[in-house]
């Protein structure tokens, strides 16, 4: 198994969501007491997070850069960065790391299509839903997208940051996801993508009606493969 290389921190919650994947995928392919290879280079979320309120994107594009440049410098054979906003730094990162990115839009593209949907929700931080990178990723694969309403977004992107990246799962938190999906299905979605990767802390399949995409595992699952 080649070495993978992750950037976290960007939460913790979800980073430790990506180990406990890639080590579970690890085990079940090899058997034994194997688990995967992995390299982490985890951030400081509370910059991040400061630097994505102030707008700041210059500043995170040299901050994942150099997360990136380490993590192949020490034999990571590939980048996963682990989190759906962050992606909004791929093009900058990929013109510094001669290894690939593993993109998160992309493999869940690729879910998406596997399930032969046309138009699905898209769920996340605010930068994720109201910004092009990821949209524009669905496009590229035929893929519709619709974001909630305003108010929902802020509702959303709420307790991202003020819950699920801190651990805390509320039930009135998860009604209130639960409502907005059930808006979004009316709509036309024909499945929802959790595309924060704290969100399958709180919102699983068994809580929805149409086919639910857990970017985190996609994701995970999609980095494990190419590292065979």
């Amino acid at each position: 198994m080649k070495t993978i290389g992750l950037i976290g921190g960007v939460t913790p919650q979800s980073t430790i969501m990506y180990y406990q994947v890639l080590n579970r995928l690890a085990n079940e392919t090899y058997g034994g007491k194997h688990t995967a290879k992995v390299l982490i280079n985890s951030l400081d979320f509370g910059a991040v997070s400061q630097y994505q309120s102030e707008g700041r994107w210059d500043l995170l594009d040299e901050m994942m850069v150099d997360a990136a440049l380490n993590l192949e410098r020490a034999g990571a054979s590939s980048i996963v960065i682990c989190a759906n906003t962050m992606h909004l730094t791929v093009e900058a990162v990929e013109k510094h790391v001669s290894i690939p990115i593993v993109h998160i839009a992309e493999a869940t593209a690729e879910a998406i299509q596997s399930k032969e949907l046309a138009k699905v929700a898209l769920l996340g931080t605010k930068y994720t839903m109201e910004k092009t990178f990821y949209k524009d990723v669905l496009m590229r694969y035929k893929i519709d997208s619709i974001i909630p309403e305003e108010g929902d977004r802020e509702v959303i992107h709420g307790v991202i940051y003020n819950e699920l990246a801190k651990g805390e799962l509320k039930e009135e938190s998860k009604n209130e996801y639960l409502r907005i999906i059930k808006k979004l299905e009316k709509q036309g979605a024909e499945g929802i993508i959790l595309g924060c990767t704290e969100i399958p802390l709180l919102i699983q399949q068994k809580d929805v009606n149409i086919p639910v995409f857990d970017t985190t595992t996609i994701h995970a699952s999609k980095a494990f493969s190419l590292s065979k």
